[in-house]
């Protein structure tokens, strides 16, 4: 299953490579990250018999919704792009006249984090019926009321943001109401939540080492991906009163 879904994933970022040759746009990897691991879990939970149904059922339904949705978000943002996001275009240049089997090398590198972000709902859903405990209910629960609080404030987070640059008259200006008020970063900081989720649910069969997850997309994000280089635009281009008063991370009443 693991070789299929990644020989999947690579299909669909080849795919993504090929048109984003043609269009110059390479925030298309975004949108092609997200869906591949929606697909995996879905298909995943649909064809894999092994685990008990309620648990097939939470991560084919809980986690499809979640990659999903933020695939639809990552969409829409790309579809609204007047310009390559600036992170891609600032590798487009560095890679000057390799940039075609520069950013090639980069979109296979995306499927592998795909089957390694994919990883721990594949594991989970491998682990036979026998395997799970008594607590398996609980932890379904718990594992639920995670996901459901991280997807309201990851989704609040998005919707508020994406209607605040839609506004031409918030050009050049910081979001800093809603949950922005509170974190500089809350959208990833229930990207990061909803990953607790995953290691909640493993307590019950047993699957300990996915408590890495969390800290391994809490390193990504705060160290690698999206943190830094919205801090580093941040300070560029708006100063750093706001980010002197309003926590990075997590949602926190703002400095006075």
């Amino acid at each position: 299953m693991l070789l299929n879904l990644l020989v999947l994933n690579v299909f669909i970022m080849l795919c993504s490579w090929l048109l984003v040759t043609y269009n110059q746009r390479a925030g298309l990897v975004d949108v092609a990250w997200s869906f591949s691991i929606a697909l995996n879990v879905i298909i995943a939970a649909w064809v894999v018999e092994t685990a008990p149904l309620p648990v097939r059922m939470f991560l084919g339904v809980a986690s499809g919704i979640w990659f999903l949705r933020l695939t639809w978000h990552l969409l829409r943002r790309y579809a609204n792009e007047t310009v390559e996001d600036t992170r891609y275009a600032n590798m487009r240049r560095a890679m000057g006249d390799y940039q075609h089997l520069g950013f090639l090398a980069f979109f296979m590198f995306q499927a592998g984090l795909v089957v390694l972000f994919s990883y721990p709902m594949l594991e989970l859903l491998s682990i036979p019926v026998q395997q799970w405990n008594d607590w398996t209910s609980v932890t379904l629960i718990v594992a639920g009321m995670i996901m459901l609080l991280a997807l309201i404030g990851e989704s609040t987070a998005d919707q508020q943001l994406y209607h605040f640059k839609l506004n031409p008259q918030n050009t050049g200006k910081t979001m800093d109401r809603g949950l922005w008020k509170y974190s500089r970063h809350p959208n990833y900081f229930f990207e990061w939540l909803h990953w607790f989720a995953y290691p909640v649910l493993g307590l019950a069969a047993g699957a300990y080492g996915l408590w890495i997850y969390p800290l391994l997309m809490w390193l990504f994000l705060y160290y690698i991906t999206g943190i830094p280089f919205s801090e580093q635009q941040a300070l560029a281009h708006r100063g750093d009163n706001y980010q002197r008063r309003t926590s990075m991370f997590i949602p926190w009443p703002p400095k006075q």
